[in-house]
């Protein structure tokens, strides 16, 4: 049996967008669908992986995005100071995943290679996949390999017990999962493999995509990975905040998803 772990989520920023904005498909009834943003701990027997590390206040700015709080500095709501974070788990290099790694200059950082190769390579020539990257957190991750602190990925990797890394592509070339074995089962935290719920479930891809039909075969892949959608967590559904149970403070925004979910999923 493969050792329980616990899995937090913490929300440190959002933005308001349209349906329209969150689908390649047209959507005949368009609506708000704001988009926030998460960071993820996962915790077990004292030690901490850090999933992501969210993007800092400039960038918020830069991005015009509502900056709620420093997703590091968030850790301290959990009782988790950055130097307890020995690991952090990059799902993909764009800049609401990768920043802030200055904050944490002891963790290790474990990344896809294929990942870093694309953040670095020959389509980064090109604006629209560009966009979503920022040179000086890409930057910061070349640093960590020339220090020794980057352990690359070729595909999936079992890196824990009870705890897998997922090679997915799509949205990004070497964007991955993380599978993660909680008391409710097999927890699969998609980040940008499905910004939302209804991405995955309704087969229809968000807009920033690196190779489509990647993106959508590893909707099926994915859920077959986990025990049934209420185990699945997409990267930026405010679902997610408002579907399962608050650790602490609830202004504090950290719903523990090792816990069912308190409330169904609504159609989508």
């Amino acid at each position: 049996m493969p050792a329980h772990h616990e899995i937090y989520a913490l929300r440190y920023a959002t933005v308001h967008r349209q349906r329209r904005d969150n689908f390649i498909s047209a959507d005949a009834h368009d609506a708000a669908m704001p988009m926030d943003y998460y960071v993820w701990l996962i915790r077990r027997e004292g030690r901490c992986w850090m999933v992501d590390t969210g993007f800092n206040a400039s960038a918020a700015d830069l991005r015009k995005r509502t900056m709620l709080r420093c997703p590091v500095e968030a850790l301290g709501h959990l009782g988790v100071s950055s130097h307890q974070v020995a690991d952090v788990l990059v799902t993909h290099l764009h800049y609401d995943h990768a920043g802030n790694l200055t904050k944490l200059p002891a963790a290790r950082i474990h990344v896809q290679e294929r990942e870093l190769q694309f953040a670095t390579g020959s389509c980064m020539r090109h604006d629209v996949l560009r966009h979503a990257y920022s040179v000086d957190d890409i930057v910061q991750v070349v640093h960590g390999v020339y220090d020794k602190r980057v352990c690359f990925y070729d595909g999936d990797e079992e890196i824990g017990n009870g705890l897998q890394l997922v090679h997915v592509g799509g949205h990004t070339a070497g964007l991955q999962a993380v599978r993660v074995f909680t008391a409710r089962g097999w927890v699969v935290l998609a980040s940008d493999a499905s910004h939302f719920y209804a991405n995955a479930l309704g087969h229809s891809p968000f807009p920033i995509v690196h190779h489509v039909g990647n993106m959508l075969d590893g909707y099926g892949r994915l859920m077959s990975l986990c025990e049934s959608p209420d185990h699945f967590i997409p990267g930026h559904d405010p679902l997610v905040l408002q579907r399962f149970p608050r650790y602490g403070d609830p202004d504090h925004e950290i719903v523990c998803l090792h816990e069912a979910p308190l409330t169904p999923l609504p159609s989508l």
